[in-house]
Order: structure tokens, then sequence, then C-alpha cells
């Protein structure tokens, strides 16, 4: 019997593991997979790379996955996309996340109200999108893949959309119009009392035909077991229309007051309300469509001999893409011939345009000026620089900000709690005996006055248009998250080379030692560097070719993070024909090693202390000696002292966190009056130093833009990275900045204010307008018409709030003010 009750109340589900190899690694996940509570077996297949794993209770995908990345391997997942039909407020979204949840495999759904898409993250082979969708249209709504059409089509659906749209609102207007004058005329002593008949043959269809959106998705809500707006909507405008009803069919000879102008003026009001708020919603996706319209249809490729016009789909990495002038560029791609002016204005937010010649690299959307350009691809679809910059918008559009969270916790409640105010008002109102007719009406006002559309809108439509309006000026956001943390930034720490430095040194001083002439020192170094991507060594590799110096044979070359590098030359550039082992870096490498550097050492410290990077060599390969040192100059960027000043106007302590020694590190420093400095830091140790930090509640931002910096980025609470520097840098940050210019940190942190302010501004409204305008509903001092007039200016206003975000400038275009 209880073998029976086992088997009836067995669990079954299967993943997919990535990263296993061998037996050994299938005995540790089945292991780690069996300490899941209920689990009674799991079974790892190494040749289909897959878990099963049964349990007597329904298992959490969340905690198989965690089980999974314990034991070191990796669940993999898919993101779906889907577009929402038939949400109206925050409860809808509510509905729809837990729907989708409860799909097995799923291990997250995010519902945005104002793009009307859901983003849901499933485990790899678990659920398809059909299951998704009908997972959607069993909490009363419809689903569909998004769109891709073309802009000419979206053009065409939108126009055909705003007409379905407007044509309802017009008409009900038409209808409840004669309905008015009466309540218009009646403050100024004039009586225009229609007949009930006509009141009723203008309510009528306003009520179940135009108004009957309201009838249908209130009552898909209520059959998945919930209730929403609409709900709230159609019961309120139905006790009003009844009650009228019942009032003129009772009347006998007198007329009654009746309430079918307020019912038919409420729905009106309501759709007027979200065919407004409609139109405003779309205006926060502008940036997204402006960014989709830099994609060019067509692409001009060079190939047998001839230049061919081909969809950009053909197009391949290697081709040689023609670009004449006046033309967007179409690829990712480097200049093979041709000079020319590009704008990237719409991709970094630079104004004026660039110089590209030969060798430079172009990102497609760019409009080229004057010049016939020869560009060879590099990258296409969704490997552009453009389509990345897409993808992190419409990320950070569809992500929410951890305040959402709270507002979607409150608004899960919101309609059944209002139902219930609006029950106690009703028999409150009844039992103090002003008549069953007040009662209902002050009923109704509550339930058309509450508003949770505004609580769902307040927070996404203020993103969306701070996200959308900082990608126009360069700078990208990747969650909001990181949107929401920013405005409290107290600290920004910065990498020196590269984020406050060009990143571009040269090399200003080679001083040899130890019987070594500067050209053989010149020589000794570049060829221990040859290969390398460091800016110190191309600065050497270039010194050393304009000198004409060939490279040594170089064996074993060996990298030494932090500290510098090792390598073996056969010849040493002194004569010496045996192996040579040179070591090259910082003076911490030559305190590990031993190295006395006396005989250079005051001339090192004067040009340290002149801002001056200073590298030593050093021969380890019988007595460590010294050979000589080089001095490297990097150019401060023309902006780095500017940024520095916003910060510290805004109250932000601002520091410098850098590998260079200190002597270099102060220099830069005083020239731009940084706060603190911390020098001599090796790539690990950034991270413990961003730790530090925040110490004491600090909210830190680090700024940086090498793949030294990124544990420092993701340590930080803000990562800022430079899109001029790596990919590793920008993945692991929450803010890319499209140009290498650090004034734009402090653009982003403003921007970040300013969206952190709407926000505010718009949940004070929306739960400030939901509690003042419950409360005056139900104490009687509102009626319904007014109620509904109230309900649709909420939304309207709060999406026309965050609208204000567009208006938003960098700083430096409103005159350095803060």
């Amino acid at each position: 019997m209880s073998t029976s009750a086992a088997q009836q109340t067995s669990y079954r589900l299967s993943v997919a593991i990535e990263g296993m190899t061998c037996a050994s690694c299938v005995a540790r996940v089945e292991k780690m997979l069996g300490q899941i509570p209920g689990v009674s077996r799991a079974s790892v297949n190494l040749a289909t790379e897959s878990a099963t794993i049964e349990s007597n209770a329904e298992l959490d995908v969340a905690s198989v996955q965690r089980s999974v990345e314990k034991a070191g391997y990796v669940v993999p997942e898919n993101e779906a996309t889907l577009a929402i039909e038939g949400m109206t407020c925050a409860s809808c979204v509510t509905r729809i996340e837990k729907s989708l949840a409860k799909v097995p495999g799923v291990v997250s759904a995010s519902i945005n109200l104002a793009t009307e898409q859901a983003s849901v993250r499933v485990l790899q082979g678990m659920a398809d999108t059909g299951q998704l969708i009908a997972a959607v249209e069993r909490a009363g709504y419809r689903a569909r893949l998004p769109s891709l059409d073309t802009d000419a089509q979206e053009a065409s659906q939108a126009a055909a959309k705003a007409w379905t749209e407007a044509w309802p609102v017009t008409l009900a207007a038409l209808l409840a119009a004669p309905l008015v004058l009466p309540m218009v005329a009646r403050p100024f002593g004039t009586e225009l009392a229609l007949p009930a008949w006509v009141q009723w043959l203008l309510a009528t269809p306003v009520q179940f035909w135009l108004g009957g959106r309201f009838y249908i998705a209130g009552w898909k809500a209520l059959r998945a077991g919930a209730a929403n707006m609409d709900v709230l909507v159609a019961l309120g405008t139905s006790a009003a229309y009844g009650l009228s009803v019942y009032l003129w069919l009772t009347a006998g000879a007198r007329t009654p007051h009746l309430y079918f102008d307020a019912a038919a003026i409420v729905i009106s009001l309501i759709l007027l309300g979200k065919w407004l708020e409609t139109r405003a919603k779309r205006q926060t996706a502008d940036a997204i469509r402006a960014l989709n319209a830099l994609r060019p249809a067509t692409a001009r490729v060079w190939r047998d001999g001839a230049e061919q016009e081909l969809p950009l789909a053909s197009v391949r990495v290697g081709d040689i893409v023609i670009v004449r002038p006046g033309e967007r560029v179409s690829v990712d791609g480097v200049i093979r011939q041709g000079t020319s002016q590009l704008d990237e204005s719409l991709l970094t937010g630079e104004s004026l345009p660039v110089a590209r010649s030969e060798g430079d690299q172009v990102t497609g959307g760019a409009i080229n000026g004057d010049g016939l350009l020869r560009i060879e691809t590099t990258a296409i679809g969704a490997e552009t620089t453009l389509a990345r910059i897409i993808r992190l918008v419409e990320n950070a559009q569809m992500a929410k900000a951890p305040i959402q969270r709270v507002v979607d916790q409150v608004s899960a409640i919101f309609v059944p709690v209002v139902l219930g105010i609006a029950l106690l008002t009703l028999l409150g109102w009844w039992l103090t005996g002003v008549g069953f007719e007040a009662a209902v009406i002050n009923a109704v006002t509550v339930l058309v006055i509450a508003c949770p559309c505004s609580l769902g809108l307040a927070t996404p439509t203020a993103i969306m248009a701070g996200t959308g309006v900082g990608a126009r000026y360069g700078i990208l956001i990747k969650d909001a998250e990181a949107l929401e943390i920013a405005h409290r930034i107290g600290i920004v720490a910065f990498d020196k080379t590269g984020t406050l430095t060009e990143g571009k040194p040269q090399l200003v001083a080679h001083l040899p030692a130890g019987g070594m002439s500067a050209d053989q020192l010149l020589q000794s170094t570049a060829s221990v560097q040859a290969g390398s991507s460091h800016p110190l060594a191309h600065a050497v590799a270039s010194a050393a070719s304009d000198a004409g110096l060939p490279l040594l044979a170089v064996d074993s070359v060996q990298a030494l993070p932090g500290r510098g590098m090792a390598a073996a030359l056969s010849a040493d550039g002194v004569g010496h024909e045996g192996r040579r082992d040179l070591r090259l870096g910082s003076s911490r490498l030559m305190a590990e090693l031993g190295i006395d550097l006396a005989a250079l050492a005051d001339r090192a410290a004067e040009l340290e202390s002149a801002g001056r990077t200073v590298s030593w060599l050093a021969d380890v390969t019988d007595a460590p000696r010294l050979l000589g040192l080089l001095a490297f100059g990097d150019t401060i960027k023309a902006s780095a002292g500017q940024a520095v000043k916003r910060l510290q106007a805004m109250g932000i302590r601002t520091v410098m966190v850098t590998g260079d020694n200190a002597g270099s590190a102060q220099a830069v420093a005083r020239e731009l009056g940084i706060d603190q400095i911390v020098a001599g830091v090796l790539p690990e140790d950034k991270s413990t130093t961003i730790v530090a930090l925040k110490n004491g509640g600090n909210i830190v931002a680090m700024v940086g833009d090498g793949i030294n910096d990124a544990p420092a980025l993701a340590a930080a609470d803000v990562g800022i990275a430079m899109a001029t520097g790596t990919e590793v840098a920008m993945h692991t940050a929450g803010i890319t900045l499209m140009r290498g210019d650090p004034a734009l940190v402090a653009d982003a942190i403003d921007l970040s204010r300013r969206t952190w302010s709407k926000i505010k501004q718009n949940l004070f409204w929306a739960f400030g307008y939901n509690v003042v305008g419950i409360a005056l509903a139900a104490l009687g001092v509102l009626n319904p018409v007014i109620a509904g007039a109230a309900m649709a200016a909420s939304s309207v206003s709060v999406v026309s709030n965050a609208l204000l975000l567009k208006r938003w400038r960098p700083i430096h275009d409103r005159g350095g003010k803060i």
C-alpha cells in the first residue's frame, strides 16, 4: 500500500548538464542531487550530458540548478521573450508570472507592463514556446512571439492599431456627450434632464459593446482565480447601470434620478485614459526604434571582381563592403581603403564626426561622410556592436528594479483589498440610513477610483525612459538594478591607464646599466615583449622599430601577472651567445628577485615624481644584476579633470586604484585633484581594495576598461566600463560608456539620480492617489464621474511624468550645471 502511494506521488525531472568530462563528474553530480530534500533517486548520464531526478514531491528547478552548480557544473538555460496582450494593470503582471512559474523547467519569469513583454528563463530542453504561451493563455491573456517585421510593416501595423484603439474612444465620447450636458448645465440652474429611455439607449452600447472589453478581461481574470482592474471597472459601472435600470423600472409615474450618465462617462473616460496611456507608453520605446532604424537592409559587397548589392543577411565575415559618401555603414569592420569622417552620434553620443582611415575600426550604423570606404567585415548580425547595444537596452528595459518587486507584492493583493473596502463602504453607508441608492453609488466610486495600473507603470516607464535617453548619449545601462543603485554612489574608484589616461603610453627614456648600451637595452626589452598586447609593450616595440633594431630570438616567454614578464634570449644583445634569463617588470618584481636598483634609483625617483611609469630589466641567469630602466609617459585625457570636478561637485569622493607606481599615480592625482590614491595594486587585489572602500556602508562604483579591472568591476556596487576597453570589462560592468570619456561617469550617475527621482515621484503619486482617492470615495466625498476621470488621469500622469526624462541632457550640454 505504501509502495503504491509512493509511486502515485513520484515526480520526475530531466535536466541537461554542461561541463562533465568523466565518471567522477557523474558521481559528484549524483551525490549533490541526492542531497536535495525529497529526492529518492538521481541518475546522471555522461553520454547524453543529462540528469534524471526522481522525487516524492514536486521539485523546485532552482534548487536542482543550485545543486549542479555547487558540484561545479552548469545547467544551461535559454531565454524566451513573449509579447503579451490583454494586460491592464500590475495585478495582471503578477498573475501571468505565477502561471509561467508553474511550467516545469521555468527558472524565472519577469513581465514588463510598459513594454507588454515577458522575459522567461527556462532550463534547456524542458519547456518550449508553446508551453509558455499556453501558460499565459491559462492565466486569461494572449501571448505570441515578438514581431520580426520591418520598420515599414511595424509602422503600418502601428497605424492600424492606433485606429483600432481610437474609434471606440471616439464613439463612446459621442454617445456619452448628451449624458454630460445635464451635468454641465445643472450648476447653472438649468435642468436638461433627458428621458430615461434616451439615457438607457445612449448608455447601453457604451456599457456592453464599447465597454465589453472590461467584462471579457474581468471574466478571464476571475476564471483564473484572480481579479484585476477590469473586474473593478466592470463591477462598478455595472452596479451604476443596474441601479439605474432598477430605479427606472420601479419609479412608476415619477422621474427618478438615474446613474446611466455615471456608468457611460466612467467607461468613456477610462477608455480615453487607456488610449492616452498606450500612446505615451509607445514613446518610451523610441530609443529601441531609433537604434533599429540604424540597420541598413542591404550592403554593397565586392565579390567576383564586381560590386553586388546583397541583403545584409548574405554578408559574411571577411567580405569587403563598399560604403559611399552619405551612406550608413552596414557592418562592423576595418577600413582597408579610404579616409572619411564618420557620424557615430546615435551609437556613442559623440556629436562631432570622427576621422577614420585605413586600419581603423568602424561600427555598423555610423554615417559615412565624404569619403569612399572599403571595409573588411569583422562582425555581422547579432555579433555587431549595434546588435549588442540593442540587446543591452532591451534587457535593461525588460528587467525589474528591486523596488518594483515590492510594488508587485502590493499589487497582488490590491484588487481584493479594494473589493473589501467597497463592500464595507456599501454596508457602512446603508447601515447609517442614507439609503441603498447612495450606499451603492459610494461603493461604485470606490471601485472606479482604484487604479492598480499606475502602480504597475510607475517604475518600468521611468526605467525605459531613463535607459533610452542614456543610450542616445552613449550611456548603456545593462540592468535596472544598476540604475537604481547608481543614484546612491558615494565613492567612484578609477583605474588609471586607459581610463583617466589615453592608454597609449610612449617610451620617454631608457637608461642602461651593467655595461649595456641604450640600444641593446631597447632591443632586449622589445624582444622579451614581442607578441604582447600590453600598451607598454606596444610603446617599446614602436621605439625599437623606429630605431631600426631587429628582434632577438626568444624562448619560453611567461607572463607574471601584476609584476611583468620572464623570457630567455639565445643572445642578449651584449654579445653573449648562451641562453640568458631576463626579467622585465615593476619595482615589486625586482625586490622579489633581490635586484639592486641603487645605480638608477635617483633617476627612477625623478621620473616617477614627474608622472612617468618605470619598468626595469634584469638578468637572472647567474648572479642577478640590473640591466636598465625604461620610463613611459601617458597623456591624461582632456576630460578627466572635468570628470573629477563634476563628481566632487555632486558630493562624490574620487579614488584612483592602479597597479602603477606611487610616484606616477600621485602625479596624475595632483593634476586631476583626485581625493585618494591606492597605487601598486596587483590585479587580483583591486577587488579587495573595492571591498575595503565599501566598508561603512559606502556605495562604490568602479570605472575601468581592461581585463585586469574585471574583478574590481564585479566587486563594486556598480561597475562602469569603457567600451573602448575589453569585452570582459563590458560584460562584467552594469553600465557601459560607449566613449572612452570619463566625464560620462558623472552623466551616468546624474541620469540615475534623475530616473530614481522620477520613480519616487511616480510611486508617491500612484500610492498617494490610491490611498487618498479610495478614502475620499469611501467617505462619500466623490462621485463616480470624478472618480473615473481621476482614475484615467492617474496612469496617464505617471507615464507622462516618466517621459519628461526624455528631456535629460548630459551635464556638458547644460553648461556644466549639476
